[in-house]
């Protein structure tokens, strides 16, 4: 049986800028390529991974697929394309044209920065959503609690459209809180269009304290409520090594 790495990434600070990576993420703002990749990878016996986007950037997006059309290792890329925009049909249809186009395999878009929680239900980004489901593709829910009733919503709405949760919905493991996130989880769960990463984490625990035995109850609900069928395992690698 391969080892598939669902969730991670490659950047390069000296390329473009990453809005999220503040001062408290010094130790990993620096380049992570392919043969980074392939160095952490392979020990493991990590076979095939998915490479997901960092920036609200088309050209990433295209970067990464070229990234993908020579890898062994990244077998899809989660990209990214303005969901409001007024042809989101056209601007898929182009990415799948760039090399390495076929390994496009969703689409993410950082919801849990937005301003508004209810992103996710304005109209123009339900009909790019919608595009997304026409092109055969996923949409990658990068949310938190506060984004979660939104979220299940517009699953509701779109249910010819595949959604993959990322990190649990980013618990709060440092606090040790389980509420609401637990009953909004289980909300979600119900619904059979969704399924979710066990990924990220770590980084949502105390980076210097964390043990496993934090990770277990967060991780046993998802079980509970999405069954192991509808889980995915990601490294969030390098974000990880924090």
């Amino acid at each position: 049986m391969n080892r598939v790495d669902a969730h991670h990434h490659l950047w390069d600070p000296a390329r473009r800028a990453y809005p999220w990576m503040g001062d408290d993420l010094a130790p990993i703002r620096r380049r992570f390529g392919p043969e980074d990749l392939d160095d952490a990878a392979a020990p493991h016996g990590i076979a095939h991974t998915v490479l997901v986007q960092t920036v609200s950037s088309l050209e990433e997006t295209e970067e990464f697929l070229a990234v993908a059309a020579t890898s062994a290792r990244v077998a899809g890329v989660v990209g990214w394309v303005d969901l409001a925009a007024p042809d989101v049909a056209g601007e898929l249809a182009a990415l799948r044209a760039a090399p390495g186009g076929g390994t496009l395999v969703g689409i993410r878009h950082q919801v849990h920065d937005e301003p508004d929680p209810g992103f996710l239900l304005r109209d123009d980004v339900l009909r790019g959503l919608a595009a997304v489901a026409d092109a055969g593709l996923a949409f990658d829910l990068l949310v938190r609690e506060r984004e979660l009733p939104a979220a299940r919503a517009a699953v509701q709405r779109l249910p010819q459209l595949g959604f993959v949760l990322d990190h649990l919905a980013k618990p709060r493991i440092r606090e040790g809180a389980t509420a609401p996130w637990a009953g909004e989880l289980a909300a979600l769960a119900r619904l059979p269009n969704v399924t979710c990463k066990v990924s990220g984490l770590v980084t949502e625990a105390d980076w210097a304290a964390w043990t496993p035995a934090q990770l277990v109850p967060y991780v046993r609900h998802a079980a509970d409520v999405f069954g192991p069928e509808r889980l995915l395992f990601g490294s969030d690698w390098p974000v990880c090594l924090l």
